[in-house]
C-alpha cells in the first residue's frame, strides 16, 4: 500500500514559496540587482553629459544635429 498524502502537506508550502519567489523576481517594480534594464539611446547619453556639464552648448547642439539626422535616416 502506498501513502500519497505527503503530496498535500509540505508539498503545497514549497509551491507557495516558489510562486512568491517568482512573483518577487519578475513582477515587483523595485530595482533588483542583475535585472535587465533598457539601455540608454545615444541622444539620452548626450543629454546626460550636457546636464552634467561635461560638454558645452555648441558641442551639444552639433552632436544633437548629427544624432537626429542619423535617426531620421533609419
Amino acid at each position: 500500500m502506498t501513502d500519497t498524502s505527503y503530496f498535500w502537506g509540505m508539498h503545497w508550502v514549497w509551491w507557495f514559496l516558489w510562486v512568491i519567489m517568482l512573483f518577487w523576481i519578475f513582477a515587483l517594480p523595485y530595482d533588483i540587482p542583475g535585472q535587465r534594464r533598457k539601455k540608454d539611446s545615444p541622444l539620452d547619453i548626450l543629454r546626460k553629459r550636457f546636464a552634467a556639464g561635461e560638454i558645452q552648448t555648441e558641442e551639444y547642439n552639433e552632436k544633437k544635429k548629427i544624432l537626429e539626422t542619423d535617426l531620421a535616416k533609419s
